[in-house]
């Protein structure tokens, strides 16, 4: 169908812009942000957006994380008739000026979290390295993904708190493409099944640059996947000599009794101009857990899912019940401090072991993901 979008140069296919070229329920697009306080801070929110276009489906989530607590919601709509319009229910995102600025915003709800915020690029985005995987010979994913890196401007509400978030670090990417199947709900199995791994995704933003790192390992040292990069503001030349070539890893663990819990990690890079480094990573506190924003999914409820014409879900978690640290598992975007050289910055961490992987034994009792 015909949408405004169509009368914009840039159609990849002699189709209307709501089409794709594959059939593949597993394509989809996906828009997320995340913001906090620097310092570190401790307050966090992870806002996200997925296009669906062979579910006919968009859902969205908006969720707030403090030390111990929280709050989340979640909203999906069937995508047509109205196709391409990044709004569902009361949540919306609007690029207003590609690469440099986007609004988000999520009007009064039961959930408590409303929020008129905006992202202002800073650094220049990094693209990552294509993701193509296969399993018994079928794609299992082929997909784009980048970052950015900026700074908020605007107010948050939850919990009958309002803040302002002026001047708030934050990073976002947006991906598309065919992306590899995540379900670890064990509610609705099948699980997804997880050979050994180690996975780590870091952003850190200094003063004037930053840093993207982004690797996974089938065994130490054995990479199937890397990409990375040395950012700097936005609008200046990009040089390939900033690409990461190699990141190797010492990580040490807290004694978590409910899941995976970072302590501090030393990442040591080398880039495509040789310099090398070693970065120092403090995990903060505050993290959130993504499966309240259906990653892996959550209570029968998976990305994608036809929920409706319109349906939404909203609940806040205690992180002190363990029951509820079991259900939300591993993975999380986790607030970090880090050190490089001189320069000290603040940024999000997503890691991951799976059962298995030869380093790190002490925290493979706990799901990865």
């Amino acid at each position: 169908m015909l949408t405004p979008q169509d009368d914009l140069i840039g159609h990849q296919l002699p189709t209307t812009f709501d089409q794709i070229d594959n059939s593949d329920p597993a394509w989809m697009e996906r828009l997320w942000y995340t913001g906090h306080p620097a310092p570190g801070g401790e307050v966090m929110f992870d806002i996200g957006l997925g296009y669906h276009p062979n579910r006919n489906v968009m859902d969205a989530f908006a969720g707030i994380a403090v030390p111990g607590h929280q709050w989340n919601f979640r909203v999906s709509r069937r995508l047509r008739p109205d196709p391409l319009t990044t709004t569902v229910g009361p949540l919306s995102i609007q690029v207003i000026e590609g690469l440099r600025r986007h609004r988000l915003a999520l009007a009064d709800n039961e959930s408590g979290i409303s929020f008129d915020i905006e992202f202002h690029a800073t650094l220049n985005p990094h693209e990552e390295k294509a993701h193509l995987r296969r399993r018994d010979g079928r794609v299992t994913e082929n997909m784009a993904r980048g970052q950015q890196m900026g700074r908020y401007t605007g107010w948050l509400q939850w919990n009958g708190k309002r803040m302002d978030v002026a001047n708030w670090l934050g990073q976002r990417d947006h991906s598309w493409g065919v992306r590899a199947e995540m379900r670890t709900d064990e509610t609705t199995p099948p699980q997804t099944f997880y050979p050994p791994f180690f996975y780590c995704w870091t952003t850190a933003q200094f003063k004037d640059r930053g840093l993207v790192i982004f690797f996974k390992e089938r065994a130490p040292d054995d990479k199937i996947y890397l990409s990375g990069e040395e950012v700097f503001s936005v609008g200046s030349r990009a040089s390939s000599r900033n690409q990461l070539v190699d990141a190797r890893h010492e990580v040490t663990w807290k004694n978590d009794p409910h899941g995976q819990t970072m302590d501090r990690a030393v990442f040591h890079l080398r880039f495509a101009d040789g310099r090398e480094r070693a970065v120092q990573v403090r995990a903060l506190e505050t993290r959130y857990f993504l499966k309240g924003g259906l990653y892996g999914g959550l209570e029968g409820w998976f990305h994608g899912d036809d929920k409706g014409k319109l349906f939404s879900a909203h609940e806040h978690w205690d992180l002190g019940d363990a029951a509820i640290r079991k259900k939300v598992r591993t993975l999380a975007d986790q607030l970090i401090e880090v050190r490089d050289g001189d320069d000290v910055g603040y940024g999000i961490i997503e890691y991951g072991v799976g059962k298995g992987f030869e380093m790190y034994p002490e925290v493979q009792e706990h799901p990865p993901i």
